[in-house]
């Protein structure tokens, strides 16, 4: 059953691939971006995942999310991917928590367990800030995403330290809130170079902290998430 991990460990070697085994990651946001991130790492055989999120599978999911089909319309995300999850590694150990991320919860999610990296996937602000600011003062590894919506040039995706993105609204903000609560650290972060484009921005005032709707298309979110996976596999 074992011999699933077989082409990693011809890649990576016995040495490496036991370090992924013992490693624990957490995910949180398991959206168009997250989603791919968790299940890359677990394909890799991370061995232990903490998934959080709250949303449901709608609708307008399916274009890109990997959860998102008709038969898992409604249902929890964290909870399809779980399965799935389990369906790929039986032996994966996931901690699973259907919650909203506030600013209040999120240093006891940090101090709850010992987490060899996060991975942040957020796509709404206020919550995305305080996990990089309290997983930064804690010293906990963490890279993140910024805006993958608006974009379609899959040649454009890059790597960088947050203060040098451009052409990125949410990378512009998320820089603005961390300086206001007085964090200047590095933060690795998957952007894009690209321009957004503005006709694909719809202003929304019925989605929860969200001011905004972009359009998408599969691949771009999914890029963003192996992007990340690369980036906690490599350094683990």
């Amino acid at each position: 059953m074992d011999d699933w991990k077989q082409r990693t460990r011809l890649l990576l070697g016995e040495e490496k691939s036991e370090r992924l085994n013992h490693a624990h990651v957490l995910v949180v946001g398991l959206g168009g971006v997250g989603a791919y991130a968790a299940e890359m790492l677990c394909r890799a055989g991370v061995g232990r995942l903490t998934l959080v999120d709250a949303d449901t599978v709608q609708p307008t999911n399916i274009n890109r999310q990997l959860p998102a089909l008709h038969s898992t319309l409604g249902r929890p995300k964290v909870e399809v991917l779980a399965a799935r999850f389990r369906d790929i590694n039986p032996d994966v150990e996931l901690t699973v928590l259907p919650v909203f991320l506030k600013d209040e919860n999120i240093p006891q999610l940090l101090d709850d367990a010992h987490y060899d990296f996060v991975v942040d996937a957020i796509d709404t602000l206020a919550p995305k800030c305080h996990l990089i600011a309290e997983a930064l003062r804690r010293h906990i590894k963490i890279v993140s995403s910024m805006g993958a919506g608006a974009k379609s040039d899959i040649t454009q995706i890059r790597f960088a330290d947050i203060w040098d993105t451009y052409h990125c609204g949410l990378s512009k903000a998320v820089r603005k809130r961390l300086q206001k609560m007085g964090i200047r650290h590095k933060l690795p972060v998957v952007f894009s170079t690209e321009q957004a484009d503005p006709k694909a921005v719809l202003l929304t005032d019925d989605e929860m902290n969200k001011k905004s709707t972009c359009g998408t298309v599969s691949y771009m979110p999914a890029v963003f998430g192996c992007y990340l996976a690369e980036y906690v596999i490599r350094r683990l």
